[in-house]
Formats: structure tokens, C-alpha cells, sequence
């Protein structure tokens, strides 16, 4: 952590928020050196992104972060089968691995490892290349896979030994039978076994395209395993690459903590995901159920209030809920995230108060519980305080937004003008449901602060 201070200055220049980094940045530092994050790059990253993904790496490293970078190289490998007239076959998703495309594979796995370590050398980082002795394989299935390595145990020795001597670990996925055979890996596989291997604080996967994406080529930015894995199989546009992807990452996170989640981003994104609330591409979290209440009994209420009073440092009214006509809840189960909906002007639905502790902060619930609103009100508003931290994120949330001291009112699946305007002096107007506190003229309906809107 040698002049560490300049370069959190530079970073704080990159992302605009001091107190999201230096928050984040503890928290990782925290963490035993070879469990801060392993890092999957894809093969499509290093043929067309390896100086960003350099960069990006150096940047954590000269952070004193010690990421684990596992990489693959299947268009490499695609390309140079086609240039040797190797036709070959994948079942499914695992490419059939026969001696002829072992040998046109190991160099180009090899010179896909050397040109990651060249690349971070020159950007002032000693990395050490592993291209065996991680993965201990036997045969998936020798008849009908051929040369393609089933994982049976996972030697962290190397890495360690890399980690220790201030190196960073690139690893090649590429594994040996006790008898010495080498045999082809899956990446996606090769990651998954060293997660549960290591049980790392961050997993990432490095994509070109940054992230998983819609009917509609945009970014999901977050996928609750437990509520959205069943319906996204379903979906006609998740097919091939994806759905395996989406299997992989579901079987990798089913035996781990119910905070574990894996980003996926791109290079160029990468510090942004990791050091701030609202991230850079999609967060896929194993996630937990989140609830709809439409009439919330006495159990619910006996959740929230001390939730909000705890979240917010602040006293509700004891007849805080007398005017409000509530149109529901949703809390989580855990009961560490929470929004409460109330009737709006015009039968707009208006999102009175929303909260995900602290404690919750980064494993993207705040994004499952926003998603879920969503969907259950495509139209919807409601008020954040001038300054917000993390307006911006509101700001691509909205249709509209309207600054009206010492708010900023905004819409969502709101098209009539004159109704957006009545819905902006009804939100201005409300009362917040806090005891007056010293400081404040009206109390915080989003605590955004304590929100991850990723």
C-alpha cells in the first residue's frame, strides 16, 4: 500500500465519490490478499481489449489488490483451428477435445497467458503466468469428449506462492491427470471450481460485451438467481452462450452464502463496478425472496419501522402511517431491504420511502429490490434530496425529473405532461413521516446513501 494516497486521489478523480471508494476500498483491503476477487477474462477481452484489461488490472494492483486473473482463449482458439482446417464440434457447450485439436490448443493457450503477463509487465506489475499445476483433472468423458479435463481438486500452492512474493496470478485453464496428461478446461468451469476452491470476496467475469444482455441488446443490471433464474431460461432470447453462462454462474453460487454474487462488466468498467453503488454492467446475485404485501399486519410494520429508524438515524411519528394510503410493501426476507408504496395523485403509484441496510450494501439486494418495484409499478414517482449521492443513478431511472427545492421529483412511465406536473407539487408536498431533526426541514424520503442502485 505504498503511496496509497495519491492514487485513491486518482481514483476518487475517476468515479466522483470519495466516501463510496474509501468504503469500498477498506472493505477489500479487509480481506486476506488471495481472496480479495478472482477475475475470469474472456478469451473475445484479451484479443480486442488486452491494454485496457492491463490497466485495469495494474490499477488494483498498484491499490495493494491482489486479484487472481483467470483467462480463456476460445477465439483465439476457434480462429487457429480454422487456419490448421481442424473442423471441430462442441457438446454441450465443451469443446470435443480430440489429440489433433489438443495440439493446435496448448500453444495457443500459451501464448494467450504470455501476452496477458507481457501486457501487465509493461504496465509496471510482476505477474507470474500459471500454465499448470492449478487444476488436477480426470477424463469428463474420454469416448465422447476426448482431451477435456474434469476438475478433481484444486492446488492453490502456485498462487499463493505468486500472491506472497507481490506477483500477480495468471492462470491458464489447463489441466493434468496425476499421470501427466494435459487436457482442455472450460473456463467458465475452470472459475467456478477456484471460487469454491477460494471462496474469493468479488468474482468477475470480463466480457466484451459488459455485461448480460435483454430482449433488446441492453445491460441487465441485476438478476436475482432465487426470483429471476427460472423465468430467464424461459425467455426466447436467452439461448447458447448466455443460457450456459447463466447455468454455470446458478451452479457456481448455489453452494455459497446467500451474499454471494458474481459482476460481470467489461475492462474498461471494471474499477467503476468495484468502487461504486451503482456498479457497471450486471450483477447476478444467488439473492433471496422478496415479498409483496398488499395489506402489511402488524409483523410487517414491526419490521419496517425499526428498519427505516435504524437505516436513518431517525424517529417516525408514532401516527406517522394515519394519512397514508398504502398501496403495499415489498420486504425482503431477510428483512434488511424494504419499500413502501402509497396511492399518488391520478392513480400513479408514489414510492413513499425505500431502504437496503448497510450491512447489504454491494450485494446488489438494493438492485432486486428496485427491479421488483419496477415491475409491479411501470409507473411510478417519487423524491431524493438535492445532492444525493447517487442521483445520477435516479437520473437514468426516470423519465422526468424536476428540481424543486430541496427536491428532485422524478417520473417513470409518466407520458402526460400536465399530470407530471401535479405529480411533482404532490411530491413535493408530502410529509416525510420523520420528528423534526435538528438540520433538516424535511427528512429524507429515499435513503439513497445506504442504496445500491447497480
Amino acid at each position: 500500500m505504498t503511496e496509497i494516497r495519491p492514487i485513491v486521489t486518482e481514483l476518487l478523480g475517476q468515479l466522483g465519490s470519495s466516501r463510496e471508494a474509501r468504503q469500498y476500498l477498506e472493505q477489500f483491503s479487509r480481506v486476506s490478499e488471495t481472496r480479495f476477487a478472482v477475475i475470469k477474462v474472456g478469451g473475445g477481452v484479451l484479443a480486442d481489449e488486452l491494454n485496457e484489461l492491463a490497466a485495469a488490472l495494474a490499477f488494483l494492483h498498484r491499490l495493494g489488490l491482489h486479484p487472481i486473473v483467470l483467462h480463456g482463449a476460445g477465439p483465439q482458439l476457434d480462429q487457429a483451428l480454422d487456419d490448421a482446417g481442424v473442423v471441430t464440434e462442441k457438446k454441450d457447450g465443451l469443446r470435443v477435445t480430440t489429440e489433433q485439436v489438443m495440439a493446435v490448443a496448448r500453444p495457443v493457450i500459451y501464448r494467450a497467458n504470455a501476452r496477458l503477463v507481457d501486457a501487465l509487465e509493461r504496465m509496471g506489475v510482476r505477474a507470474r503466468g500459471l500454465q499448470h499445476g492449478v487444476f488436477e483433472c480426470g477424463f469428463e468423458d474420454r469416448e465422447q469428449l476426448g482431451l477435456v479435463g474434469r476438475i478433481e481438486a484444486v492446488e492453490l500452492e502456485s498462487i499463493q506462492a505468486a500472491v506472497a512474493s507481490g506477483q500477480m496470478p495468471v492462470v491458464a485453464c489447463l489441466g493434468e491427470t496425476r499421470s501427466g496428461q494435459v487436457l482442455n478446461i472450460n473456463a467458465d468451469v475452470a472459475t467456478r471450481e477456484l471460487v469454491w476452491k477460494l471462496e474469493p470476496f468479488k468474482v468477475i467475469f470480463l466480457t466484451p460485451t459488459g455485461g448480460l444482455l435483454d430482449a433488446h441488446q441492453q445491460i441487465i443490471s441485476a438478476i436475482s438467481l432465487n426470483q429471476d433464474y427460472d423465468d430467464l431460461m424461459d425467455q426466447p432470447w436467452v439461448h447458447s452462450g448466455m443460457q450456459l453462462k447463466l447455468k454455470q454462474i446458478h451452479a457456481m453460487l448455489e453452494p455459497l452464502a446467500p451474499s454471494a454474487s458474481v459482476s460481470i462488466t467489461s475492462s474498461s468498467q471494471l474499477t467503476r463496478e468495484l468502487f461504486t453503488h451503482t456498479g457497471a454492467g450486471t450483477l447476478i446475485r444467488k439473492g433471496e425472496r422478496i415479498d409483496w404485501f398488499d395489506q402489511p399486519g402488524a409483523e410487517q410494520w414491526q419490521r419496517l419501522e425499526p428498519l427505516l429508524e435504524a437505516s436513518f438515524g431517525r424517529r417516525l411519528h408514532p401516527d406517522w402511517l394515519d394519512d397514508r394510503e398504502i398501496e403495499g410493501l415489498l420486504l425482503a426476507e431477510s428483512g434488511r431491504a424494504a419499500a413502501l408504496i402509497v396511492r399518488g395523485r391520478g392513480d400513479i403509484a408514489y414510492l413513499d420511502k425505500i431502504v437496503v441496510t448497510p450491512e447489504a450494501r454491494g450485494e446488489g439486494l438494493g438492485a432486486a429490490l428496485w427491479q421488483s418495484l419496477r415491475q409491479r409499478f411501470p409507473s411510478m414517482y417519487w423524491r431524493a434530496r438535492i445532492g444525493n449521492p447517487i442521483a445520477g443513478w435516479y437520473f437514468q431511472q426516470a423519465r422526468t425529473s424536476h428540481r424543486d427545492e430541496p427536491w428532485v421529483v422524478f417520473t417513470t412511465g409518466v407520458e402526460d405532461d400536465a399530470l407530471v406536473s401535479q405529480l411533482v407539487s404532490d411530491a413535493s408536498a408530502r410529509d416525510s413521516g420523520w420528528t423534526e431533526n435538528p438540520g433538516f426541514e424535511h427528512g429524507p424520503q429515499i435513503d439513497t446513501d445506504r442504496f445500491k442502485g447497480e
